[in-house]
């Protein structure tokens, strides 16, 4: 559930691929086959699927630098889904808000699968062990939603978008799929209050950029090519960005090079204003219980949103600098509460969908 990739300036990108090539750097991968692994991870499901099959559906939910911080644990006709600190981001996540969303996003994305695969699910939030969400699934209709096919197509495309509005329909079905219990969204399309939102996320850029555990956190969930990318199967490709691959070694040395405040406040300046419009969304209580119920929310709008033809990404950058919350809370019209995460929409192109871990990996036993 991250908006997160680096911006290289063309000029040094050409230059570093013609220095690659010039001195026969070794391979750093297939394209095609990291686009094989992508197009069979997000494969839609087929008839009344197994359970294993709804898990990998669950993983497809978005999540916090795609760390995938999430363990899934079955017991009979229940699926928990617990958090895996190992895999925790705590310099941008100190308190684990956005694990808990993401726990939340796999959640929403199970429910709707099971629905489509004949299963009701019953959905809480258990405190012990950490705090867990739990979906007990029980044989029901077939309720086959439009969020459930726009599972596989979703992705946070962290890319400009064309600055075309959204009509007033489509906006209030955004509106509708946003029906979480505590949870309220603000739906901003005028561009007076945009511009708001993209000073608080440049003021927020900027703080992080100056902190240097954030950048190289960051770093760390870089995968710099195709080969990387499906060794591990999670972090932040390049290539979904639109950046072209580099052995990691010499993107590592790009990124020390080229990432600067200046340009990424540049292109989060510029992508915000090439949106159609920002979602911010706010929970009633500051706690676990009510941050699943957050990432629910947002996941929701993401899959209405892709089933509209539209793009979204993250831009939490207000929501992770504690002093910016305020101003944000006052802008969504929610003084007081802290607001959970933000959203631009718009339409824009569609790129490279990220991996995940499989199965096995996640699956407890």
């Amino acid at each position: 559930m991250d908006r997160r990739h680096f911006l290289i300036g063309g000029g040094s990108l050409m230059a570093a691929g013609g220095m690659a090539a010039a001195i026969g750097i070794r391979q750093t991968g297939s394209m095609q086959d990291y686009e094989q692994a992508a197009a069979k991870l997000h494969a839609p499901l087929a008839g009344r699927s197994d359970v294993r099959e709804l898990i990998r559906y669950a993983t497809l939910a978005a999540n916090g630098h795609n760390s995938q911080a999430w363990k899934f644990r079955v017991r009979n006709s229940i699926i928990e889904i617990l958090p895996d600190f190992s895999r925790r981001t705590a310099v941008v996540d100190p308190d684990d808000h956005h694990l808990f969303a993401s726990l939340g996003c796999a959640a929403e994305n199970l429910v709707i699968a099971g629905a489509a695969t004949g299963r009701a699910s019953e959905l809480y939030f258990d405190p012990t062990e950490d705090g867990k969400v739990v979906v007990d699934m029980v044989a029901g209709q077939v309720d086959r939603s439009p969020l459930f096919d726009a599972i596989a197509k979703r992705q946070s495309t962290r890319a400009d978008y064309d600055g075309r509005s959204v009509s007033l329909l489509d906006l209030r079905a955004l509106e509708a799929a946003v029906q979480v219990d505590g949870v309220t969204m603000a739906l901003i399309t005028d561009r007076p209050r945009i511009n708001l939102v993209r000073d608080l996320v440049i003021a927020g850029n900027t703080v992080q950029m100056a902190d240097i555990d954030f950048v190289d956190e960051l770093k760390q969930w870089i995968r710099f090519n195709p080969r990387t990318a499906l060794e591990m199967r999670d972090g932040l490709f390049s290539g979904c960005s639109g950046n072209p691959s580099s052995p990691s070694w010499l993107g590592s040395v790009i990124f020390d090079l080229t990432f600067r405040t200046k340009s990424e406040n540049e292109k989060y300046a510029r992508q915000i204003n090439g949106s159609a419009g920002i979602a911010i969304f706010v929970a009633e209580k500051n706690d676990p219980e009510h941050w699943v119920q957050a990432g629910r929310a947002c996941q929701r709008f993401a899959l209405q949103a892709t089933a509209l033809g539209l793009k979204q990404a993250y831009i939490n950058q207000p929501t992770e600098v504690s002093k910016l919350r305020p101003d944000l809370a006052a802008l969504a019209e929610m003084p007081g509460y802290r607001p959970n995460i933000i959203m631009r929409f718009g339409y824009g192109p569609t790129m490279p969908m990220s991996l995940r871990r499989p199965v096995d990996a996640v699956l407890m036993t």
